[in-house]
């Protein structure tokens, strides 16, 4: 058996849940130009979900990334038919959206918290600080979830792309995304496609965040924890494309899991603490640098930067 350091497995499966949740941000950006500070919470309510079927009714794990999405994808398109929707149509300021994301953000947490205070009275399980890594499966001698994270990423990324480029509804949604006012006057139904996509983000939350629980140490406020990193891949893999956010997922993940590692190792165990600080350090070295992300660099420029042989 190939032996795999906890610390690399550590990495692949954050750096590939990561990805999921940065992609549906990506998503939300995309269609309504608001950075959705709630999204976060969506992976905790995949978290409290797999919790909740595995430890309460019994479940095999892996039923519960069906639920988790359509939990995760009703949450979000409440937010966008709900609240944003009506901001949107009454022309309110971009901060405005934000705020309510904001605010929409702390209903969540409330509610998974008192959810989780119910869930430990009635079924006498932790809900806070909870590891539930004993009801994962084995895969060919390793946790299943080191197998099954990065498997569904990849397909995932591949179906989006056969839905956005091979469909006709896919067509029609990245029309709506990129011009929505002549996606309309073409008979594209632009709210049905924002609201999909919607859905779609919050679902792959939800799934992100279910996965993260059969490996990390989950609490009904992880997702929010995770939301520096999340804005952090998305900006690093540039906020305008949804590859790059895959890319920007997988990059920051693996430094972030991997860079703490190091500072342990280098300064001890007592600046683990400070891991969100790597993602905010990418977040401003990549705005620095490259303002919109990994997807504006193209390799050709690089190239051409590259002296070629034989005589002049």
């Amino acid at each position: 058996m190939v032996f795999i350091d906890p610390v690399i497995r550590d990495a692949v499966i954050f750096a590939s849940m990561l990805s999921l949740l940065t992609l549906g941000l990506t998503l939300n950006y995309l269609t309504t130009k608001v950075p959705n500070f709630s999204h976060g919470s969506f992976a905790s309510i995949g978290m409290m979900t797999m919790l909740t079927m595995t430890s309460a009714f019994n479940q095999p794990a892996y039923l519960s990334l069906l639920p988790a999405f359509l939990l995760g994808g009703l949450a979000a398109l409440a937010l966008y038919l709900l609240v944003l929707r009506p901001l949107i149509s009454r022309d309110a300021s971009l901060v405005s959206q934000m705020i309510a994301t904001i605010a929409f953000e702390l209903i969540l947490i409330a509610v998974l918290n008192i959810y989780a205070d119910y869930f430990t009275q009635t079924f006498k399980v932790q809900s806070r600080g909870f590891l539930i890594r004993k009801f994962d499966v084995r895969i060919f001698g390793e946790p299943g979830v080191f197998i099954i994270a990065p498997a569904l990423a990849v397909s995932t990324v591949f179906l989006l792309y056969l839905l956005l480029n091979k469909t006709r509804f896919g067509i029609g949604l990245r029309a709506a995304i990129e011009n929505p006012s002549l996606a309309g006057t073409l008979g594209i139904n632009v709210k049905r496609a924002y609201t999909f996509s919607w859905f779609l983000a919050g679902g792959l939350g939800g799934v992100a965040g279910s996965l993260l629980a059969l490996w990390f140490q989950g609490s009904p406020n992880y997702g929010s924890e995770l939301l520096i990193s999340i804005f952090a891949a998305a900006i690093v893999g540039g906020l305008q494309n949804i590859y790059g956010a895959v890319a920007g997922g997988y990059l920051l993940g693996f430094v972030e899991v991997l860079g703490t590692r190091q500072l342990g190792l280098s300064f001890g165990p007592w600046i683990t603490v400070y891991r969100p600080l790597i993602p905010i350090l990418a977040m401003a070295i990549t705005l620095l640098l490259v303002p919109q992300g990994l997807v504006s660099l193209r390799l050709s420029s690089v190239f051409k930067q590259v002296p070629r042989g034989g005589s002049e």
